[in-house]
């Protein structure tokens, strides 16, 4: 069983669009996931300007790799190692703590996720 960062089971992150790296709306990952996509956010305008100017279009569908492309406001499992980038560049999207995957501890401390939870209103 997946777990996330509170050590509980992994809960879905998003089926719309259908994120994670198995495309199966968790943020689970695996010895062949090389980008630990392990946080599920809610993105931001300001992340995704960012993370295309990366190198990281996630704007532009790639229906080649199921990729729909994202619009502010979706929720999709992000590579950890760049939630915390954009965290050190301050335009860290919000992140859904239960759905996120204990791995990510790994790479970005809990204060910092724990900051930056989605409050859903």
């Amino acid at each position: 069983m997946d777990l996330n960062v509170f050590g509980e089971e992994l809960i879905v992150c998003s089926n719309e669009p259908k994120t994670g790296y198995f495309r199966d709306g968790c943020c689970r990952t695996d010895e062949t996931d090389y980008g630990t996509h392990t946080v599920c956010s809610v993105v931001t305008d300001d992340f995704l300007q960012f993370s295309k100017s990366r190198g990281n279009d996630l704007i532009t569908p790639k229906p080649e790799w199921q990729f729909p492309g994202l619009k502010a406001g979706d929720r999709w499992c992000l590579c950890a190692n760049r939630w915390k980038e954009a965290l050190e560049a301050n335009c860290a999207p919000y992140v859904i703590l239960e759905a996120t995957h204990e791995k990510t501890l790994q790479y970005v401390n809990m204060e910092d996720l724990v900051s930056h939870a989605f409050k859903d209103d």
